[in-house]
């Protein structure tokens, strides 16, 4: 029963895989790959090179420097995101006119595909004709240039990415929320308990599994979140918004010629620092009583 499904993994992920790391070992690029011209076939010159790709990429400035970035910009996106969709989660959790109506509002954005939303958001950030900066010019302030200048542009993409992530984030914690017995809060509140205190050592406690969890997840969405950043600034202006993901498909696919040894090369060091990241965070986890 389980062989269809390892065999579907083997094809959609274990191949690409195992093809990338290869490629990562050779100087493949767009001059010695196989490649069909007419009729003729020219057959792959490619040769193995060992760990020279990863040395190379290791000591480049421009690897650190778009991780640093790439750093920035996950533990923002999902820092305020988390934070976000906690707030809207216990809010959303109380008996209020129209709760269905606000979580079905709240949610919206996850059923609207990403790159209709990117588009989306790209008009609004206009510099001359968007929306946003017609309702500054309305309250006499300047224009703001959104995705022309590059801190501008750095909060633009994170803005967009949370508007993205709060839907996931929020209806995964109300879902948290709704698990924990009801009867916590209200022998808390005859003891004296308020507010904050039982949200501190009640609401926070029984959310840890799933929280946990959705952190995880949306971080390693966010590290390899290559639409809002593609689509929206293309990693400019410049390259001040590309994070590693963007970069590693520059190589591959926009620079000339293209380096698909390099690329693969950026690839496989994301997965690793990606696998470091869940290590590191699961083993923090069980250091605190939290056994997956």
């Amino acid at each position: 029963m389980v062989a269809p499904v390892v065999a579907v993994i083997g094809v959609i992920i274990g191949y690409p895989l195992v093809r990338g790391l290869y490629l990562s070992l050779t100087d493949a690029d767009e001059a010695n790959v196989e490649r069909t011209i007419g009729v003729n076939t020219i057959e792959a010159t490619y040769e193995f090179v060992g760990l020279e790709n990863y040395r190379t990429v290791l000591t480049d400035s421009v690897f650190w420097d778009r991780l640093g970035w790439t750093v920035v910009w996950t533990v923002a996106c999902v820092g305020f995101t988390f934070l976000i969709g906690l707030s809207l989660a216990n809010m959303l959790n109380r008996k209020l006119a129209g709760r269905t109506f606000y979580r079905m509002a709240l949610i919206l954005p996850w059923a609207i595909p990403a790159f209709v939303s990117v588009f989306t958001w790209r008009m609004l950030y206009n510099e001359k004709s968007g929306i946003l900066n017609s309702l500054l010019a309305g309250g006499g302030i300047d224009a703001v240039p959104w995705l022309n200048d590059p801190t501008w542009a750095k909060v633009s993409v994170i803005a967009v990415n949370i508007w993205l992530g709060v839907p996931f984030m929020l209806v995964a914690l109300l879902g948290g929320l709704q698990s924990i017995p009801k009867e916590l809060y209200e022998a808390a509140s005859m003891d004296g308990a308020n507010a904050w205190q039982r949200f501190r050592n009640i609401t926070l406690p029984g959310l840890r599994s799933v929280s946990s969890t959705v952190v995880l997840l949306s971080t390693i969405w966010t590290f390899n979140m290559f639409p809002v950043i593609f689509l929206l600034t293309r990693g400019g202006p410049g390259d001040s918004t590309e994070i590693l993901v963007t970069y590693a498909y520059r190589l591959s696919f926009v620079n000339s010629p293209r380096d698909y040894a390099g690329s693969a090369a950026w690839g496989v060091l994301i997965l690793l620092l990606l696998t470091l990241i869940a290590v590191v965070y699961r083993r923090a986890l069980r250091k605190q009583g939290e056994v997956w």
